[in-house]
């Protein structure tokens, strides 16, 4: 189903995103629902650095370092060698820029732990580096980290498109319960997450601070009437809790707080229609 903007126009990067898909192999093209960077907003009014277009994405977050990133990382798409213990992940998306345009050889070096929550800091194991191509996207094969105290699960990156700054985040499982008690998480970098068979498939795009062209955006259309429904903002929802909003039934999946721009058409990672 097409994500909408608060505006009720399908998000233009989505739209973007699915074009660019259409000539990808899978799993790219099977990743249809957006993840959280492209469809939140942190309801505290337009921040400063809010993309040139209008389609409700913001630049994506940063989080801090971690005590384990090693430079010169080996250049290659997949972190895992045969036989390596753990579910596999495949992980893709896209780099954009500010108005929304693919960014062509913008560097991304991932780091994460193993299977038993650790990380090899005398080698290369679960390191590298790619950059994205002419239309923008990556594609990353891995396992699924391990855990390790006081952290939920997530994967290290460093993003940066040529001569620009480096975006250095995290990103993050939906549906795990460490989730709710890691103080670094944030679920503005949920990726979206599916089964494939015994392994997993995951989708995220990076908004990085790269100035471009806008082209056309959507044109709000006024409406008189609110969406209706049970869902609100402020309200606490736990896993499991059920709300209705538009017309619609959703469940929700992960625990949160309700914000503008939140709402459940827009945020998969948080709610599932029902």
């Amino acid at each position: 189903m097409d994500r909408e903007t608060s505006t009720g126009h399908v998000s233009r990067k989505t739209v973007l995103r699915a074009a660019l898909a259409a000539g990808m192999a899978a799993p790219v093209v099977l990743m249809g629902v957006p993840a959280l960077a492209r469809t939140l907003t942190d309801g505290a009014g337009t921040p400063p650095l809010t993309p040139a277009c209008d389609d409700g994405d913001d630049l994506t977050v940063p989080q801090i370092e971690g005590p384990y990133f090693k430079p010169d990382s080996p250049f290659r798409t997949s972190l895992s060698e045969p036989g390596t213990p753990g579910v596999r992940l495949t992980l893709s998306g896209y780099v954009f820029g500010r108005a929304c345009k693919p960014t062509s050889g913008a560097l991304l070096d991932f780091w994460q732990a193993d299977v038993n929550g650790a990380y090899d800091n005398t080698g290369f194991r679960f390191r590298g580096h790619q950059f994205t191509g002419t239309d923008g996207a990556f594609a990353l094969t891995t396992i699924v980290p391990g855990l390790y105290p006081g952290r939920t699960r997530h994967i290290h990156v460093k993003v940066q498109a040529p001569g620009r700054p480096i975006l250095t985040t995290q990103l993050y499982f939906p549906g795990e319960p460490r989730n709710n008690t890691d103080s670094i998480f944030d679920p503005r970098l949920l990726m979206t997450v599916r089964d494939a068979g015994g392994a997993k498939e995951a989708a995220f795009d990076f908004v990085l601070d790269v100035p471009q062209d806008p082209g056309p955006g959507p044109t709000p259309t006024p409406t008189s009437t609110a969406p209706g429904g049970t869902w609100a903002v402020g309200t606490a929802y736990r896993a499991g809790d059920a709300v209705t909003y538009a017309g619609r039934g959703y469940l929700c999946l992960q625990a949160h707080t309700a914000q503008p721009g939140w709402e459940p058409p827009t945020v998969p990672a948080l709610w599932r229609a029902t």
